[in-house]
């Protein structure tokens, strides 16, 4: 079947010929990650197995996941949660923040939000970061907070890979804060403190973030 003809439903699908060389790799890696149990299984037609963009998609995936640094066995534990419905955020030992809302959504909801920027790379990076989860057929954001100001910060013309790159950075800085403040409580007060003083930290955070964007803008006048 040509790449632009379409299977049941409307679907596009490919050959493993086809497919392998859309993804950018061989059909004998292509079967090994089908034997893998990387990528579900393709429908059947007789003896010819059909693919479709869904596959195309997870295999892009799993070549931008390798290039971080990922192990196949550890992106065998992301494809199982992606096709049993298991929590990609508990796979990556990211427990849900206590002060965060979670965001379900759609895929076609969490293209929408960032223009079509939903690559399979940014899809790496951001499961890197544990920002998203699974939950059976819905997507699942860690924060909405983080989800909205990346939206918008996207709309307004800062690539989303470039978006993640700082989420990235962010989070090494706000780790060190963290450590920061939960040392100096600690060696002032007792531990069951530190969830009580919390507030207190995160709003020197603010606040000196609030002055150190002042200075920045002065700078730029």
């Amino acid at each position: 079947m040509a790449e632009d003809d379409a299977g049941p439903g409307g679907r596009r699908e490919y050959r493993m010929e086809e497919l392998a060389r859309l993804a950018g790799i061989t059909v004998r890696t292509l079967r090994f990650y089908r034997e893998r149990k990387l990528i579900p299984p393709p429908r059947r037609e007789g003896r010819i197995a059909w693919y479709d963009d869904h596959h195309l998609a997870r295999l892009r995936t799993i070549t931008a996941l390798l290039e971080r640094g990922h192990t196949l066995n550890g992106i065998a534990e992301l494809a199982e949660a992606f096709d049993h419905g298991r929590d990609v955020g508990e796979l990556l030992g990211v427990d849900t923040p206590t002060d965060e809302v979670p965001v379900r959504l759609t895929p076609e909801e969490l293209a929408d939000r960032f223009a079509g920027q939903v690559t399979p790379e940014n899809l790496a990076a951001a499961l890197d970061l544990g920002y998203l989860g699974i939950d059976g057929q819905e997507i699942v954001h860690i924060s909405r907070r983080l989800l909205d100001v990346s939206s918008a910060l996207v709309h307004e013309g800062i690539p989303l890979a470039e978006v993640l790159r700082a989420g990235r950075e962010a989070r090494a800085h706000a780790d060190a804060l963290a450590d920061l403040f939960a040392d100096l409580i600690l060696r002032h007060a007792p531990e069951e403190a530190l969830h009580r003083l919390r507030p207190l930290a995160r709003s020197v955070v603010d606040a000196e973030l609030s002055l150190a964007l002042d200075r920045r803008l002065r700078k730029q006048d």
